[in-house]
């Protein structure tokens, strides 16, 4: 298998671009998923701060040591029902659309959030009306995205309003644009009450998706006392079928960027070693 292998910046804390950098290179690793105010240090926040000059440097430092940025992670809430809380996130991620290119990288990323502006869970994320409203918002940073040659990146969720692969498709259908792809991330479209059908759902993503998956995340997830919770990938007891994944993302999708996420620098060796070993079995 092809195993383009990396990891979210911030999973190391949060540091200098070199030390960054050297971190991630010397674990292995060839990518990252850079969300700039969570990894690199002296960067408090993205609001009016970014610049391309800034956005060179993040790139030069981790070119330097054989990193590429895999996605620019701009998490905002799509489905944020006031304008006025709303409106600020959507400029914010197009501030990141328009620098995407002087970082070295052609996504930026986003799931859809929740109708509680807190991004908890809200028994009305799955109805059309919070669709509808992501799906406005979706279209705004398209044309955005449409306007720098980079693209939206959209990560589904379950208990999020882009919660299924079916709804995942019907987005990339009603926006119409190739500008429009998908973070395939298989334990954030399972849950409590689905993990079970975990073989049919993945399946479901890749025949849905898989002309329009750009960036794949991994992890793994556990039951706990009928709780959920994602771990990370080499985690003792996991229970995502994670070699079909890396099967079907082998078969699919060859070469496509995989970033592990909830790792921890003490233990991000061991999934490293645990995906490596499972994708050397597959050829």
């Amino acid at each position: 298998m092809l195993l383009n292998l990396g990891v979210r910046g911030h999973d190391f804390g949060k540091l200098p671009l070199p030390d960054l950098a050297s971190r991630i290179a010397s674990a292995g690793l060839r990518c990252v998923q850079l969300a700039p105010p969570k990894a690199v240090a002296g960067l408090e926040t993205d609001v009016g701060t970014l610049s391309p000059g800034f956005a060179v440097m993040c790139r030069e430092a981790l070119a330097r040591e054989g990193v590429a940025i895999a996605v620019l992670g701009c998490y905002i809430n799509l489905s944020e029902p006031e304008a006025s809380r709303r409106e600020p996130q959507l400029e914010r991620f197009k501030t990141y659309l328009r620098l995407a290119r002087d970082f070295g990288c052609s996504i930026v990323g986003t799931e859809s959030g929740s109708l509680a502006s807190d991004f908890s869970w809200h028994p009305d994320n799955h109805g059309e009306h919070a669709y509808r409203g992501v799906l406005e918002s979706v279209a705004e940073l398209v044309a955005e995205a449409e306007s720098f040659g980079v693209c939206v990146g959209i990560e589904g969720v379950a208990h999020f309003t882009i919660h299924s692969p079916q709804r995942l498709r019907r987005l990339l259908d009603d926006i119409g644009s190739s500008h429009l792809q998908i973070i395939l991330d298989p334990v954030n479209l399972l849950g409590a009450t689905i993990h079970r059908d975990q073989e049919r759902i993945v399946k479901e993503a890749f025949d849905l998706l898989g002309d329009r998956i750009a960036v794949a995340h991994l992890k793994d997830f556990v039951m706990e006392e009928g709780r959920f919770r994602s771990v990370a990938a080499g985690t003792p007891g996991g229970m995502l079928d994670t070699e079909l994944f890396l099967r079907l993302l082998a078969e699919r999708k060859p070469g496509v960027q995989i970033v592990l996420e909830d790792t921890h620098p003490d233990t991000i060796a061991s999934s490293v070693e645990t995906v490596r070993t499972l994708a050397a079995t597959l050829g």
